[in-house]
């Protein structure tokens, strides 16, 4: 009986072992892959080339990618532990760009409304069946297609302006522990979150929407256990085929758009998670004085503040 647990114990180290070899070979081997895709971009970004095309897939959901982002993270975090002001510029940017890509596609929603009010004039008032858009060649498709296709301003929305809700702080929050503890100890919850929970969420979404984005673009299908030399194989015989089946006879048709805004969710998550950590590290190794330093936060007016974040 001991003999076998003192078997298992020694498996389990020889695993954990066999895993930080794993994991450093592969951080190793990330600078190669970085420099050798910066130095040869057509092999992945000519997609004249059908070779080009399966490689931009295989690469995008790839543990080579994923070691290649990791490296990236890593460096830049280091340099800006060294050098505050560094990553504050950091935080900056990726905040400017969560706010940016939130402010422009919040407007959905306004189109949103738009386009209900019309359909339900032209249909109630006008019995109309379909709507016609446009100057010169016009836009006409049957009123459910117009319907169905409020679906999409609705996913533009909550997939592009969920960093820019986080950054304003208008996310709904169950605080059970967190307004009770110091300043510092807020940041260190902070950091794990973006650690444990948003960067690795981001990451799985990111996995399994990848291949099911390419899915609906190209044939053959590629799947995520397809090895690269699979993959060439399959370029062979690649063409286009963008999904542009509704549920529906005459219902929406682009529903392919969807896949690829779960993409860009994942991306944007992820992108946000770092800046939260760069944001929550630099508060708690300067303190309360720098709470909110650089926050583009929107405001509502003088007179106004108790409503802000609650739009």
């Amino acid at each position: 009986m001991q003999e076998e647990s003192t078997a298992s114990i020694g498996s389990a180290f020889g695993a954990l072992w066999n895993g930080l070899l794993w994991t450093l070979q592969n951080l190793a081997e990330a600078f190669l892959n970085i420099g050798y895709a910066i130095a040869n971009p057509s092999l992945w970004l000519d997609w004249s080339n059908k070779e080009a095309v399966m490689r931009f897939v295989y690469y995008g959901g790839s543990v080579e990618f994923f070691f290649a982002v990791f490296v990236i993270v890593l460096v830049i975090t280091i340099i800006g532990m060294i050098r505050n002001q560094f990553m504050w510029g950091c935080v900056r940017v990726l905040e400017g760009f969560a706010n940016t890509v939130g402010r422009f596609f919040a407007w959905a929603g306004l189109l949103m409304v738009l386009q209900q009010i019309i359909i339900v004039f032209m249909q109630r008032i006008f019995t109309r069946p379909d709507i016609v858009f446009g100057f010169g060649v016009p836009l006409q498709f049957d009123i459910s297609w117009y319907a169905e296709e409020l679906k999409l301003y609705n996913a533009l929305v909550v997939a592009l302006c969920v960093t820019y809700t986080f950054v304003q702080g208008g996310h709904v929050r169950v605080d059970l522990i967190y307004s009770a503890v110091r300043f510092r100890t807020k940041k260190v919850i902070d950091m794990f979150g973006s650690i444990f929970f948003m960067i690795p969420t981001a990451v799985l979404i990111w996995m399994y929407g990848w291949y099911f984005m390419w899915r609906h673009l190209i044939v053959p299908k590629p799947s995520a256990s397809d090895t690269l030399d699979r993959l060439l194989l399959k370029s062979r015989a690649m063409r286009w085929n963008v999904e542009t089946i509704g549920f529906s006879p005459n219902g929406f048709t682009a529903y392919f758009i969807f896949k690829i805004l779960l993409v860009a969710f994942a991306g944007l998550v992820f992108l946000h998670a770092i800046a939260f950590f760069c944001r929550s590290y630099l508060e708690f190794i300067e303190g309360e004085g720098s709470e909110n330093k650089y926050l583009d936060k929107d405001s509502l007016g003088e007179g106004e503040e108790a409503y802000e974040g609650a739009h």
